[in-house]
């Protein structure tokens, strides 16, 4: 089938480059010429494993290919996928204006049927909009169709082409049609897809980052009971999560979630309850605590050290999960900026997000490698569970650092840096 996808950030490329793989002919649009230009080279501007690789095979083979050319796109195209961003405003409310202007154009360069598919995060109704806005601008037949992404940084080719589900919103017979035909490479091997109302699916994305946003907070509120009380909170969430009813997933306590959906959708989601007159005290409080828990960390270190002005202190880790470079919304950030607020030199060391980093935050010395951080540190903060983290050379860090004190905000270690001497704090233990 040939697809359009209005967007080359992290949903529309790694959408884009994996329907491309099934075998389909797509065509990537951005109005930014520098990033169209680069992706021709097959240059990604983030990490995320696999992709690279992927979008260079399929640009080769030209099923993938990249413009800044939307009236080219829409006209070629059958489908239609809108992949842009939708940032928080001041009020948490999402900012559609891409999303609008996407429609809008569509609606200029039309030429026969299509089926538009809103795939960035939308709040309920915005399929609506994007509808009028079309037909202000066409008299075109066409559909719109609401199919949110589930993909997970870090592993978002492998969720793509293997997804726990696919959901389809579409009030059109001939749409749902469509969209069962594109999808079939994933039904396929198993995956189920299911079609619901419009409102439906684009309410589904945003309940599904909520809840788990909410799982995530319920944990790191319930580890400073544990560290008040001396319970452990990785035995609790182990004991909670054998649960059959519950599960074990997004039960780790840390440093707060982060990154480009979570924060921005339980903002919104709580936006749209109260646009509709309706209570958001749960949402609210999950966003409170998150935020709280990103300015938890520094205190724990304030412990050891009461006075941080001219202290080193090491950060490991600045993306805000694994396997990705993506710093949005970091727990690394808030705690970068509380230590430069103590005066404190940081010198920060990560294995993907260093040059995303650099473009933004300042008054930091970033280094090579994790242990060129540690030299003459006076303690050192864990705030990204990267593997390579996981199983460090101890007594190296010991002849490296000058004070022996490790801040793990992600809990990687049990007692291993205490046995090797080193005064150590985690998360709700």
């Amino acid at each position: 089938m040939n697809i359009a996808i209005f967007g080359t950030g992290y949903v529309g490329l790694v959408s884009g480059t994996c329907f491309a793989d099934f075998g389909n002919k797509v065509i990537c649009v951005d109005i930014d010429k520098s990033k169209i230009n680069a992706l021709k080279k097959g240059k990604v501007s983030f990490y995320e494993p696999g992709l690279k690789e992927l979008v260079l095979r399929n640009s080769k083979e030209e099923r993938l290919k990249f413009t800044c050319n939307a009236k080219k796109a829409v006209q070629n195209s059958e489908i239609i996928f809108i992949c842009v961003g939708t940032p928080s405003k001041q009020n948490g409310e999402a900012n559609l204006d891409f999303v609008f202007q996407v429609a809008k154009d569509v609606g200029l360069f039309m030429n026969d049927y299509k089926v538009i598919v809103d795939k960035s995060t939308v709040p309920v109704g915005t399929a609506e909009k994007i509808k009028r806005i079309i037909c202000k601008n066409s008299k075109i037949d066409f559909d719109v169709v609401s199919n949110p992404e589930f993909l997970r940084e870090g592993a978002a080719v492998k969720d793509f082409q293997n997804p726990d589900r696919v959901v389809v919103g579409s009030n059109s017979e001939k749409a749902k049609n469509i969209m069962a035909h594109l999808y079939k490479s994933v039904t396929r091997v198993g995956r189920p897809i299911m079609f619901t109302d419009i409102k439906t699916s684009e309410l589904i994305k945003y309940v599904s980052n909520a809840m788990l946003a909410t799982r995530i907070s319920f944990m790191n509120e319930i580890s400073h009971l544990c560290e008040s009380t001396g319970a452990n909170i990785k035995d609790v969430a182990r004991g909670v999560g054998l649960d059959k009813r519950i599960g074990s997933r997004f039960l780790q306590a840390g440093p707060g979630y982060g990154g480009s959906c979570f924060p921005k959708d339980v903002k919104a989601l709580a936006q749209s309850l109260e646009q509709f007159g309706l209570p958001s005290n749960i949402l609210r409080a999950v966003d409170y605590v998150n935020e709280r828990q990103k300015r938890s960390l520094v205190p724990k270190l304030k412990k050891f050290i009461p006075k941080l002005e001219c202290k080193k202190i090491a950060i490991w880790g600045l993306s805000f999960k694994p396997r990705t470079s993506d710093i949005r919304d970091s727990p690394a950030l808030v705690v970068i900026e509380q230590l430069k607020n103590e005066y404190a030199d940081v010198f920060a060391y990560d294995p993907e997000a260093m040059p995303e980093a650099k473009k933004y935050v300042k008054g930091v010395t970033y280094v090579n490698n994790a242990y060129e951080a540690l030299k003459d540190a006076d303690a050192l903060m864990i705030l990204t569970e990267w593997d390579q983290f996981r199983e460090p050379d101890f007594e190296l860090m010991k002849q490296l650092m000058r004070g022996l004190i490790i801040i793990d905000g992600r809990n990687i270690y049990n007692s291993e840096p205490v046995s090797k001497g080193f005064k150590y704090i985690g998360i709700g233990r």
